[in-house]
Protein backbone atom coordinates (compact mmCIF):
# COMPACT_ATOMS: atom_id res chain seq x y z
CA UNK A 1 0.00 0.00 0.00
CA UNK A 2 1.38 2.98 -1.08
CA UNK A 3 2.53 5.48 1.76
CA UNK A 4 0.14 8.28 2.81
CA UNK A 5 0.17 10.83 5.91
CA UNK A 6 -3.36 10.06 6.80
CA UNK A 7 -4.26 11.38 10.35
CA UNK A 8 -6.90 9.07 11.99
CA UNK A 9 -8.88 10.31 15.10
CA UNK A 10 -10.79 7.54 16.88
CA UNK A 11 -14.49 8.16 17.31
CA UNK A 12 -17.00 6.97 19.99
CA UNK A 13 -20.31 6.81 18.05
CA UNK A 14 -22.44 5.57 20.83
CA UNK A 15 -23.13 2.47 23.18
CA UNK A 16 -25.44 -0.35 23.54
CA UNK A 17 -26.28 -3.62 24.63
CA UNK A 18 -26.40 -7.28 23.27
CA UNK A 19 -26.64 -10.95 24.71
CA UNK A 20 -23.08 -11.80 25.88
CA UNK A 21 -24.52 -15.57 24.75
CA UNK A 22 -24.91 -14.50 21.04
CA UNK A 23 -21.83 -12.51 20.91
CA UNK A 24 -19.32 -14.93 22.03
CA UNK A 25 -21.32 -18.00 20.54
CA UNK A 26 -19.56 -21.43 21.81
CA UNK A 27 -17.60 -19.72 24.34
CA UNK A 28 -19.90 -20.94 27.72
CA UNK A 29 -21.10 -17.91 30.24
CA UNK A 30 -18.22 -19.50 33.15
CA UNK A 31 -15.55 -18.34 30.67
CA UNK A 32 -16.50 -14.69 28.92
CA UNK A 33 -18.12 -13.69 32.40
CA UNK A 34 -14.94 -13.31 33.22
CA UNK A 35 -13.96 -11.25 30.74
CA UNK A 36 -17.35 -8.92 30.41
CA UNK A 37 -19.65 -8.67 33.11
CA UNK A 38 -23.39 -9.26 31.91
CA UNK A 39 -26.23 -6.97 33.24
CA UNK A 40 -29.65 -8.69 34.62
CA UNK A 41 -30.40 -9.38 31.29
CA UNK A 42 -27.32 -11.10 30.39
CA UNK A 43 -26.38 -8.60 27.93
CA UNK A 44 -22.65 -7.21 27.72
CA UNK A 45 -21.93 -3.27 27.24
CA UNK A 46 -20.20 -2.43 23.64
CA UNK A 47 -19.13 0.76 22.10
CA UNK A 48 -19.58 1.57 18.08
CA UNK A 49 -16.89 3.10 16.60
CA UNK A 50 -15.45 4.43 13.91
CA UNK A 51 -12.64 6.08 11.84
CA UNK A 52 -12.32 9.45 10.90
CA UNK A 53 -9.25 9.65 8.28
CA UNK A 54 -8.31 13.57 7.13
CA UNK A 55 -6.98 12.70 3.53
CA UNK A 56 -5.04 15.25 1.15
CA UNK A 57 -6.79 13.95 -1.84
CA UNK A 58 -9.85 12.09 -1.48
CA UNK A 59 -10.90 14.45 1.72
CA UNK A 60 -12.14 13.76 4.76
CA UNK A 61 -13.17 9.58 5.02
CA UNK A 62 -15.39 8.36 7.72
CA UNK A 63 -15.12 4.22 8.19
CA UNK A 64 -18.23 3.10 9.33
CA UNK A 65 -21.31 5.03 10.81
CA UNK A 66 -22.53 3.50 14.02
CA UNK A 67 -26.93 2.80 14.79
CA UNK A 68 -28.05 6.64 13.82
CA UNK A 69 -30.94 8.29 15.24
CA UNK A 70 -33.83 6.23 13.73
CA UNK A 71 -35.08 4.18 16.95
CA UNK A 72 -38.24 4.09 18.91
CA UNK A 73 -38.70 4.04 22.48
CA UNK A 74 -39.03 0.46 22.80
CA UNK A 75 -35.80 -0.32 20.21
CA UNK A 76 -33.67 1.90 22.68
CA UNK A 77 -34.59 0.10 25.44
CA UNK A 78 -34.23 -3.61 23.85
CA UNK A 79 -30.55 -2.65 22.96
CA UNK A 80 -29.74 -0.10 25.72
CA UNK A 81 -28.72 2.55 22.85
CA UNK A 82 -27.22 5.50 24.28
CA UNK A 83 -28.89 8.76 22.55
CA UNK A 84 -25.56 9.64 20.61
CA UNK A 85 -24.46 8.86 16.91
CA UNK A 86 -21.62 9.32 14.66
CA UNK A 87 -22.88 13.34 13.71
CA UNK A 88 -22.20 13.79 17.56
CA UNK A 89 -19.10 12.54 17.78
CA UNK A 90 -17.80 14.10 14.33
CA UNK A 91 -19.32 17.61 15.52
CA UNK A 92 -16.92 17.32 18.73
CA UNK A 93 -14.22 17.19 16.46
CA UNK A 94 -15.33 20.42 14.88
CA UNK A 95 -16.61 17.97 11.58
CA UNK A 96 -19.75 18.72 10.14
CA UNK A 97 -21.07 15.62 8.58
CA UNK A 98 -21.61 17.42 5.13
CA UNK A 99 -17.96 17.94 4.97
CA UNK A 100 -17.43 14.44 4.24
CA UNK A 101 -16.70 12.41 1.40
CA UNK A 102 -16.09 9.10 1.49
CA UNK A 103 -18.00 7.00 3.78
CA UNK A 104 -16.61 3.07 4.06
CA UNK A 105 -18.83 -0.12 5.60
CA UNK A 106 -17.37 -2.98 7.21
CA UNK A 107 -21.36 -4.42 6.38
CA UNK A 108 -24.78 -2.78 6.19
CA UNK A 109 -26.04 -4.69 9.77
CA UNK A 110 -28.05 -1.65 11.69
CA UNK A 111 -25.02 -0.98 14.34
CA UNK A 112 -22.71 -0.20 11.81
CA UNK A 113 -25.15 1.47 8.73
CA UNK A 114 -27.97 2.46 10.53
CA UNK A 115 -25.95 6.07 10.80
CA UNK A 116 -25.69 6.48 6.94
CA UNK A 117 -29.39 7.91 7.17
CA UNK A 118 -31.08 10.16 10.16
CA UNK A 119 -34.98 10.99 11.05
CA UNK A 120 -36.36 13.76 9.37
CA UNK A 121 -39.28 15.24 9.04
CA UNK A 122 -39.74 13.86 5.29
CA UNK A 123 -38.66 10.47 6.64
CA UNK A 124 -35.04 8.73 6.75
CA UNK A 125 -32.46 11.02 4.62
CA UNK A 126 -28.59 10.53 4.30
CA UNK A 127 -26.38 11.44 7.43
CA UNK A 128 -23.15 12.32 4.67
CA UNK A 129 -25.42 14.27 1.53
CA UNK A 130 -22.32 14.63 -0.38
CA UNK A 131 -20.60 11.24 0.86
CA UNK A 132 -19.94 8.51 -1.90
CA UNK A 133 -20.84 4.64 0.19
CA UNK A 134 -18.24 2.08 -0.21
CA UNK A 135 -19.65 -1.42 0.17
CA UNK A 136 -18.75 -4.90 -1.19
CA UNK A 137 -21.55 -5.92 -4.06
CA UNK A 138 -22.39 -8.71 -2.18
CA UNK A 139 -22.87 -7.25 0.91
CA UNK A 140 -25.25 -4.38 -0.78
CA UNK A 141 -27.21 -7.38 -2.81
CA UNK A 142 -27.98 -9.68 -0.01
CA UNK A 143 -28.83 -6.47 2.55
CA UNK A 144 -31.39 -5.64 -0.47
CA UNK A 145 -32.89 -9.33 -0.19
CA UNK A 146 -32.35 -9.45 3.57
CA UNK A 147 -30.17 -12.33 3.62
CA UNK A 148 -29.47 -13.01 7.02
CA UNK A 149 -30.94 -15.11 10.08
CA UNK A 150 -31.68 -11.88 11.95
CA UNK A 151 -34.62 -10.29 10.70
CA UNK A 152 -34.50 -7.37 11.91
CA UNK A 153 -30.62 -5.89 10.87
CA UNK A 154 -31.11 -5.01 7.05
CA UNK A 155 -33.68 -2.50 7.37
CA UNK A 156 -34.50 -0.83 3.97
CA UNK A 157 -34.95 2.91 6.24
CA UNK A 158 -31.17 2.64 6.55
CA UNK A 159 -30.73 1.71 2.63
CA UNK A 160 -33.22 2.87 0.28
CA UNK A 161 -32.20 6.47 0.85
CA UNK A 162 -28.80 6.22 0.01
CA UNK A 163 -29.06 3.87 -2.47
CA UNK A 164 -27.64 6.68 -5.61
CA UNK A 165 -24.88 7.39 -3.50
CA UNK A 166 -23.20 3.34 -3.20
CA UNK A 167 -20.19 2.69 -4.54
CA UNK A 168 -20.06 -1.13 -5.57
CA UNK A 169 -16.84 -3.03 -4.89
CA UNK A 170 -15.79 -6.81 -5.90
CA UNK A 171 -13.43 -8.36 -3.32
CA UNK A 172 -9.90 -6.48 -2.65
CA UNK A 173 -8.90 -3.09 -3.96
CA UNK A 174 -8.03 0.47 -3.43
CA UNK A 175 -10.84 2.59 -3.76
CA UNK A 176 -8.80 5.47 -2.15
CA UNK A 177 -5.09 6.21 -1.88
CA UNK A 178 -4.00 4.65 1.72
CA UNK A 179 -7.18 2.29 1.83
CA UNK A 180 -7.24 -1.06 1.28
CA UNK A 181 -10.80 -3.26 1.19
CA UNK A 182 -10.16 -6.80 2.03
CA UNK A 183 -12.61 -9.67 2.14
CA UNK A 184 -13.11 -11.11 5.01
CA UNK A 185 -16.38 -13.34 4.36
CA UNK A 186 -17.72 -15.04 8.03
CA UNK A 187 -19.90 -12.43 9.79
CA UNK A 188 -21.24 -11.67 6.40
CA UNK A 189 -20.89 -13.42 3.14
CA UNK A 190 -19.77 -9.57 1.90
CA UNK A 191 -17.82 -8.16 5.31
CA UNK A 192 -14.41 -6.45 4.52
CA UNK A 193 -12.04 -4.72 6.65
CA UNK A 194 -10.40 -1.89 6.16
CA UNK A 195 -6.69 -0.90 6.17
CA UNK A 196 -5.60 2.40 6.56
CA UNK A 197 -2.53 4.01 5.64
CA UNK A 198 -2.05 6.64 8.23
CA UNK A 199 -1.44 7.33 11.91
CA UNK A 200 -3.13 8.12 14.98
CA UNK A 201 -1.70 9.28 18.53
CA UNK A 202 -2.02 5.76 20.31
CA UNK A 203 -1.75 3.53 17.02
CA UNK A 204 1.29 5.48 16.20
CA UNK A 205 2.07 5.02 11.85
CA UNK A 206 1.45 1.83 11.48
CA UNK A 207 -1.31 1.29 9.14
CA UNK A 208 -4.67 0.47 10.92
CA UNK A 209 -6.63 -2.45 9.86
CA UNK A 210 -10.19 -2.01 11.09
CA UNK A 211 -11.72 -5.62 11.36
CA UNK A 212 -15.32 -4.82 11.80
CA UNK A 213 -17.17 -7.70 13.12
CA UNK A 214 -14.05 -9.85 11.87
CA UNK A 215 -13.04 -9.20 15.77
CA UNK A 216 -15.03 -6.38 17.65
CA UNK A 217 -13.27 -6.70 20.81
CA UNK A 218 -10.33 -7.35 22.46
CA UNK A 219 -11.87 -10.86 23.78
CA UNK A 220 -12.50 -12.01 20.15
CA UNK A 221 -9.00 -12.95 19.22
CA UNK A 222 -9.79 -16.17 21.02
CA UNK A 223 -10.24 -18.68 18.44
CA UNK A 224 -13.52 -19.72 19.43
CA UNK A 225 -15.16 -16.80 20.22
CA UNK A 226 -17.08 -16.13 17.28
CA UNK A 227 -20.11 -14.45 17.22
CA UNK A 228 -23.74 -16.11 16.93
CA UNK A 229 -24.73 -13.78 14.54
CA UNK A 230 -22.14 -15.09 12.24
CA UNK A 231 -23.15 -16.75 8.79
CA UNK A 232 -20.16 -18.72 8.48
CA UNK A 233 -18.98 -19.74 11.87
CA UNK A 234 -15.74 -21.57 10.70
CA UNK A 235 -15.10 -19.14 7.46
CA UNK A 236 -15.65 -16.51 10.09
CA UNK A 237 -12.89 -17.93 12.47
CA UNK A 238 -10.36 -18.47 9.68
CA UNK A 239 -10.55 -15.18 8.55
CA UNK A 240 -10.24 -13.78 12.11
CA UNK A 241 -6.86 -15.69 12.14
CA UNK A 242 -5.94 -14.90 9.30
CA UNK A 243 -6.44 -11.69 9.76
CA UNK A 244 -4.87 -11.46 12.88
CA UNK A 245 -1.74 -13.00 11.68
CA UNK A 246 -1.02 -11.05 8.65
CA UNK A 247 -1.44 -7.99 11.37
CA UNK A 248 0.91 -9.61 13.49
CA UNK A 249 3.04 -10.12 11.12
CA UNK A 250 2.95 -6.83 9.07
CA UNK A 251 2.95 -4.58 12.53
CA UNK A 252 -0.56 -2.91 11.86
CA UNK A 253 -2.68 -1.54 14.64
CA UNK A 254 -6.02 -3.24 14.98
CA UNK A 255 -9.37 -1.02 15.34
CA UNK A 256 -12.02 -2.39 17.30
CA UNK A 257 -15.33 -1.81 16.43
CA UNK A 258 -17.68 -2.61 19.52
CA UNK A 259 -14.68 -2.90 22.60
CA UNK A 260 -16.43 -1.11 25.30
CA UNK A 261 -12.93 0.04 27.09
CA UNK A 262 -10.23 0.43 24.06
CA UNK A 263 -10.14 2.02 20.46
CA UNK A 264 -7.11 0.33 19.45
CA UNK A 265 -5.03 -3.10 19.97
CA UNK A 266 -1.96 -4.56 18.83
CA UNK A 267 -1.54 -8.45 18.04
CA UNK A 268 0.71 -10.59 20.14
CA UNK A 269 2.14 -13.25 19.39
CA UNK A 270 3.35 -16.21 21.80
CA UNK A 271 2.86 -19.51 22.18
CA UNK A 272 0.73 -22.63 23.40
CA UNK A 273 1.80 -25.24 26.32
CA UNK A 274 0.99 -27.65 22.54
CA UNK A 275 4.21 -25.40 20.71
CA UNK A 276 1.19 -23.76 18.64
CA UNK A 277 1.13 -20.21 17.66
CA UNK A 278 -1.44 -18.04 19.85
CA UNK A 279 -2.63 -14.79 18.84
CA UNK A 280 -4.01 -12.48 21.33
CA UNK A 281 -4.88 -8.39 21.32
CA UNK A 282 -3.13 -5.91 24.00
CA UNK A 283 -4.51 -2.30 24.30
CA UNK A 284 -2.95 0.00 23.73
CA UNK A 285 -5.18 3.72 24.19
CA UNK A 286 -3.81 7.04 24.16
CA UNK A 287 -4.88 10.39 23.66
CA UNK A 288 -8.57 10.04 24.05
CA UNK A 289 -8.78 6.77 21.90
CA UNK A 290 -10.90 5.28 24.27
Amino acid sequence: MPSSNHRITPLRTGSFRLDGGGMFGLIPKTMWSQWTTPDADNRIALATRSLLVETARDGLVLVEAGYGDKWTDKERAMYALERRTAVDALREVGVDPADIAHVVVTHLHFDHAGGLTRASDAGPVPTFPRARIHVQRTEWHDALANKSTMTRTYLRTHLDPIASKIELHDGECAPLAGFTLLPAAGHTWGHQAVLVDGASAAGGAAPHLFAGDACPTLHHAHPAASLGYDMMAYEAMCTKLALLDRAERAGWTIALDHDDDHAFARVVRSSSREGADRLSLAPIDAGGAR
